[in-house]
C-alpha cells in the first residue's frame, strides 16, 4: 500500500513538473498575443482586418505541423517508456524530415496563394494588398515555424517541457519588442508586424533545432539519413485523424462565426470578444494535456497498465479541479474582463453574461481536454476525430443554425449550443476511457 502511494505521489509530482512549463508557456503566449493584437489595433480597423483576415488559414496551416507533433510525441514517449534508444533516434530523424518537408511545401503553397486568400476570405478590396503582403512575409519562414512545433513535440516526448517553454517565451518577447520598433518607431505598420513575426518564428525555429540536436536521447548521425517508411506510416496513422479534427473544427468555427455575425454588429462584437476573453481560462487544461500525453505514452512503452490508470486518474482530477477554479474566477471577473477589451457598455454587459454562462461548463471542457490528451498519448486519434467532428457539426453547428435562422433566438441560446457541444465531447471521451483504461477490458489498450 505504501509503495502504491509513493508511486502515485511520484506520478503526481511528474505531472505537475511537466505541466507547469507548458501552462506558463501557453499563458504568456496568450498574453503576448493580446499585446500583439492591441498594438496592431492602434493602427486602425483596416490594419486589424488585414492581419486577422488570414488567421483561420494560418491556424489550418499550423494544424498540419501540429498533427505531426502529436504523432511524434506519442511515438517518442512510448519508445522512451520501453527504453528503445534506437527507435527513439529513428523517430527523431523522421521528425526533422517531416519538419523540412511540411515547412517547405506549406510555405511554398502559402506564398503562391497569398494574393488570393484575402479575396477568398471575403475581405474588402482596400485590405487585399496589405493582407496579402502580411501573409506572404509570415509564410516565408514556414520551415522554422514547423520546427517550433514538431521538434518541440519531440523534445517534450523525452519529458523535457522546460526547454520548449524558454524558447517560446523568448521568441514571443522578441516579437513584442520588434512589433513596437517596427510598427511605431520605423512606421512600417502592418508590414512591420509581419516582419516582427517572421523574425521571431525564425529565431524560435533555429533555437528549437539547436536544442533538439543537443538532446542526447534524440541525437542521430547525419550519415545514412533517410526516410523510414514504417515510422512515417505510423506517424500518418496517428497524425492524419488529428489533422482531420483540426480541419473539421476550423471549418466549423468559420460557419459558427458566420451564423453569429448575422445576428448584428453588437451581438457579434460581444460574442467575439467573450470568446477571446475566455481563452486564458482554459489554457491550464491544455498545458496539463501535453504532460498527460507524454506520461501515457511512457506508460504504454513500459507496458505498465497500472501506471497508465494512475496517470489518467490523477490527470483528470488535476485538470477538472483547475478548470473548476478557473470557472469560478471567470464567473466573478467576467464584466471587468470584458471592459478591458471594449469601452462599449452594451457589448461588455452582453459578453459578461455569456462568460458567466460558460463558466459553469469549464470543468466539462477540462474533462474533454485531458481525455483527449490521454487518447493522443495512446496514439488512438481516430476516435477523437469522430467524437470531436460529430459533436461540432451535429450539435454546435446544427443547433446554432436552428436557433439563429429558424427559431430566431438570442445569443444566450447560441452559447448554450457551445456548452452542449463541450459537455457532449466530454461524455463521448468518457465512455471508452471508462471501458478500456479503468474497466475490466483494459487489456484492449495494448492491442494496436
Amino acid at each position: 500500500m505504501r509503495e502504491r502511494e509513493t508511486d502515485s505521489r511520484e506520478i503526481l509530482r511528474m505531472l505537475i513538473t511537466l505541466s507547469i512549463p507548458t501552462v506558463l508557456e501557453e499563458i504568456l503566449h496568450t498574453l503576448l498575443q493580446y499585446v500583439d493584437t492591441a498594438m496592431v489595433g492602434r493602427l486602425g480597423e483596416q490594419a486589424t482586418a488585414a492581419v486577422s483576415v488570414t488567421t483561420t488559414i494560418t491556424w489550418l496551416i499550423n494544424s498540419i505541423s501540429g498533427a505531426a507533433g502529436v504523432a511524434v510525441l506519442a511515438m517518442i514517449s512510448r519508445a522512451v517508456g520501453s527504453g528503445d534508444e534506437k527507435r527513439i533516434k529513428k523517430i527523431s530523424e523522421q521528425a526533422l524530415l517531416l519538419t523540412v518537408v511540411f515547412g517547405a511545401v506549406t510555405g511554398g503553397i502559402s506564398i503562391v496563394l497569398s494574393p488570393y486568400i484575402p479575396v477568398w476570405m471575403g475581405a474588402e478590396e482596400a485590405i487585399w494588398k496589405p493582407a496579402s503582403v502580411y501573409f506572404t512575409i509570415v509564410s516565408i519562414p514556414m520551415v522554422f515555424r514547423s520546427a517550433s512545433i514538431i521538434l518541440a513535440a519531440a523534445i517534450r516526448g523525452t519529458k523535457d517541457t522546460r526547454t520548449p517553454m524558454f524558447i517560446s517565451i523568448g521568441s514571443n518577447l522578441l516579437n513584442a519588442v520588434l512589433n513596437y520598433l517596427l510598427i511605431y518607431t520605423a512606421r512600417l505598420g502592418v508590414t512591420g508586424a509581419a516582419l516582427a513575426s517572421a523574425v521571431s518564428y525564425t529565431v524560435s525555429g533555429v533555437f528549437m533545432f539547436a536544442a533538439y540536436r543537443k538532446k542526447e536521447k534524440l541525437y542521430w548521425e547525419w550519415k545514412g539519413f533517410h526516410a523510414d517508411r514504417q515510422i512515417l506510416k505510423e506517424c500518418a496513422d496517428i497524425g492524419l485523424p488529428v489533422l482531420g479534427t483540426s480541419m473539421a473544427s476550423c471549418m466549423g468555427y468559420v460557419v459558427f462565426a458566420g451564423l453569429v455575425s448575422g445576428m448584428g454588429t453588437t451581438i457579434f462584437a460581444a460574442h467575439s470578444i467573450a470568446v477571446t476573453a475566455e481563452t486564458i481560462f482554459y489554457i491550464p487544461g491544455y498545458g496539463l494535456r501535453t504532460a498527460t500525453s507524454t506520461l501515457v505514452g511512457i506508460s504504454l512503452g513500459e507496458n505498465n497498465r497500472e501506471k497508465l490508470g494512475t496517470v489518467s486518474k490523477l490527470s483528470i482530477a488535476l485538470t477538472v479541479g483547475m478548470m473548476f477554479l478557473s470557472g469560478v474566477l471567470l464567473y466573478f471577473v467576467s464584466y471587468p474582463l470584458m471592459c478591458l477589451f471594449t469601452p462599449v457598455e452594451e457589448v461588455a454587459a452582453l459578453g459578461a453574461a455569456m462568460l458567466r454562462l460558460v463558466a459553469f461548463s469549464e470543468p466539462f471542457f477540462g474533462l474533454m481536454i485531458v481525455l483527449e490528451g490521454i487518447f493522443y498519448g495512446m496514439g488512438r486519434t481516430r476516435y477523437a476525430f469522430l467524437s470531436e467532428t460529430g459533436s461540432m457539426w451535429g450539435i454546435r453547428i446544427l443547433f446554432t443554425f436552428l436557433c439563429v435562422t429558424v427559431w430566431k433566438l438570442d445569443l444566450r441560446a447560441v452559447w448554450y449550443c457551445m456548452i452542449a457541444d463541450n459537455v457532449c465531447k466530454a461524455l463521448l471521451f468518457t465512455l471508452p476511457a471508462k471501458k478500456y483504461i479503468f474497466g475490466k477490458k483494459g487489456d484492449g489498450i495494448w492491442r494496436e
